[in-house]
This record gives structure tokens, sequence and C-alpha cells, in this order.
């Protein structure tokens, strides 16, 4: 059984946070090696292409006009994305909050200046950083994904109706080497690891999730990073879902194609880049309309693994704020907006929340 690595992946779950960080690495050999692999879009990861081949290439740099309104003959410096971030205060306390994506491409983040200058201003006055969970926890997150996501039997498809099984087998007739993965996951894995092969199908790479980067950034400041909940919090969000639910998650990934997956993939990416939360749990709330195939179990997972997160992280940032100490804030993009989101939650507490 192959070994999972850390890395970050992206699409609606997202928001699911660190137990997706463990996957992309782990389903790169499978992608590479699946014969239509490449035909919805996108390159091979760096990662994962085979000795020799030339590296992935990012989207070109982003052109701009001149004020004359004619285009810019050639590349011009590459501007870091707006990205969801915001400022909350109240009386002498401040929280800076960012809306990260776990996956990237390299142009998100120039070499010269991987973010704009009022977010490593933030950064730069913040004592402490916090993330979704600290990056020791994340170094053991593995070895806890493999005991509690994977069987040594091939337990799928004892979780899985005929019906739905027969579906997963033909998304993955293709890949056989990823079925034989599959076989032995339950379903809430399974269904991450569906997501994990068509988000590396759209080229995206681990090492530009915005967490990379900002601790990148932050540790050069030689900054306290810490979690806002434990590795064990995170991964019992998942284990405590019925198997009802578990199967949920699976069907609402097979009911587009992979290039249908792709191309939300890219939608949401581009959203992130443009900055606005609310307009970010918009679109997510409406592509998860369309995908519940039980709208009650669907809520039901939601429930636990956005909103219930939202008040835990919440009070954690309460916990830790402090006047006159600024605390920084990133968490997946996706917890942000919303009329349940962290930044709402914020405003009931009091405090002021404006854009950055």
């Amino acid at each position: 059984m192959p070994e999972l690595r850390a890395a970050r992946t992206i699409t609606r779950r997202f928001a699911f946070g660190a137990v997706a960080a463990v996957l992309a690495l782990a389903c790169a050999p499978f992608v590479l090696f699946a014969p239509d692999a490449w035909a919805v879009g996108g390159t091979p990861p760096a990662a994962v292409q085979p000795r020799g081949a030339s590296p992935v290439q990012a989207p070109p740099p982003a052109r701009t006009d001149r004020s004359d309104g004619t285009t810019a003959s050639g590349p011009v410096r590459a501007q870091p994305p707006r990205m969801p971030f915001y400022v909350a205060t109240k009386g002498q306390t401040t929280l800076y909050l960012l809306g990260t994506l776990h996956v990237g491409y390299a142009n998100d983040y120039p070499p010269d200046q991987p973010f704009r200058k009022p977010i490593l201003a933030a950064l730069d006055a913040s004592p402490v950083l916090a993330l979704e969970i600290s990056p020791d926890d994340l170094l053991f997150s593995q070895e806890d994904v493999q005991r509690y996501g994977m069987c040594r039997s091939e337990c799928l498809l004892d979780y899985l109706p005929d019906s739905m099984w027969k579906e997963v087998e033909a998304r993955m007739r293709s890949n056989p080497a990823a079925l034989a993965q599959l076989r032995h996951t339950r379903p809430w894995l399974a269904s991450m690891l569906v997501e994990t092969y068509d988000t590396l199908k759209a080229g995206f790479l681990s090492e530009y999730g915005t967490e990379a980067q900002l601790q990148n950034v932050y540790l050069r400041a030689k900054g306290r990073i810490v979690g806002l909940e434990t590795l064990n919090e995170q991964i019992s969000t998942f284990t405590r879902l019925t198997s009802a639910q578990q199967r949920e998650m699976l069907a609402q990934d097979l009911v587009q194609t992979p290039a249908e997956n792709v191309a939300d993939v890219k939608e949401l990416h581009r959203l992130w880049r443009v900055g606005d939360a609310d307009a970010l749990k918009a679109w997510d709330d409406t592509k998860g309309q369309k995908l519940a195939r039980s709208k009650a179990l669907a809520a039901a997972v939601d429930n636990r693994v956005v909103y219930e997160r939202n008040r835990r992280f919440v009070t954690r940032m309460l916990a830790l704020a402090a006047p006159n100490k600024p605390l920084f804030v990133a968490i997946g993009a996706l917890h942000l907006g919303g009329q349940r989101g962290v930044l709402e939650l914020l405003r009931r507490h009091g405090f002021v929340v404006e854009s950055g």
C-alpha cells in the first residue's frame, strides 16, 4: 500500500483542511500513469513528471494595459493576487485573516513579492501566525490518515452499494493502480482522493499552497506558528461521519466528469485571486446544491466539516488574541465568508471587519 506523503489539495473540500494535506503526492504517481490523465487539460505537476521531463509551466505572467488602452508587448512584473484578506478589530485587539488555497501555480506568488504589501506588513506586525493545524502536527498526519482512512481489506466495496462501486470503477477504469488503492479506503478518504486526482490534472502544485508560502516568509522573522485545532480534532471530523454521510461525499464527487471538476477547480482559483470571501462562499454553496444527492446528508456533512470547525476556529482565535499583539490567521478560504463563516462570527463577537 503506497505511503501517503504531505501535500495539499483544492476544490470544494479545500475547506476540509490539513487532512487533505496528505493526499496530493500520494495520488501523483497514479495520475501520471493514467493513459488519459492529461486529456482534460493542464500539465503534469513537476513532482510527478518522468525523470528528464521538462518542468511544469504555470500560466503565463499577467499582462497589463498601457494608459492609452493598448496591451503591453511583453510580460510585465507579476503582481501577487488580491486573495481574501481581512482585518478584524475590537478595541486594541487586531486579527488579520487570510483565506488560503492549499495548492496553486508558481505565478500566484511572485518571487520578488509573494504577497501584497498589506499582507506582508500584517505578517511583520504579528508575533503569532495561526494555521488550521501546526506544522508539527502536519508532519505526523500521514500516519493517522492511513490508520483511520485506510483498511487492509478492500473495505470500500463493503461500504458502497453495487451501483456506486460501478460508478467508481467506471470513473477510474483508465487508472487501475489508483483503483487498486481506492479499494482499501473508507468512503470519506475515497472521496478526497478522487478529488485530488482531478486537482492534479489541473496542473496545481502543493509547493504553491498559501500555507507553505506564508511559512517561507514568516519563518524568516522567527515568529511563532500555532494550530487552531489539533490533528486528532481534524481527523475526527471525518471519522465521526456516518457511513451514509461518507457515501454522500463520494457521490458528489462522481456527479460530474473529470473535465467538469477541473473547470470548477480553475474557477475557484480565479475567485480566490479576486479575493472576495463572500463571493467565493456563494459560488461554493451554489455548486454544493447542484452536486448534493441528498440535501439532508449534504447539509450534515457541511455542518460537521465546515461550520462546526468555523466556531472552533473563532473560539481559538479569541483565546490567542490579546490587546496590542496582532494575530495573523490563515485558514481555508471557504471558512471565511457567508452567514455562518468566520468573518460573520467575529462580527457577532463585536469585531469590526474590513477588507484588507
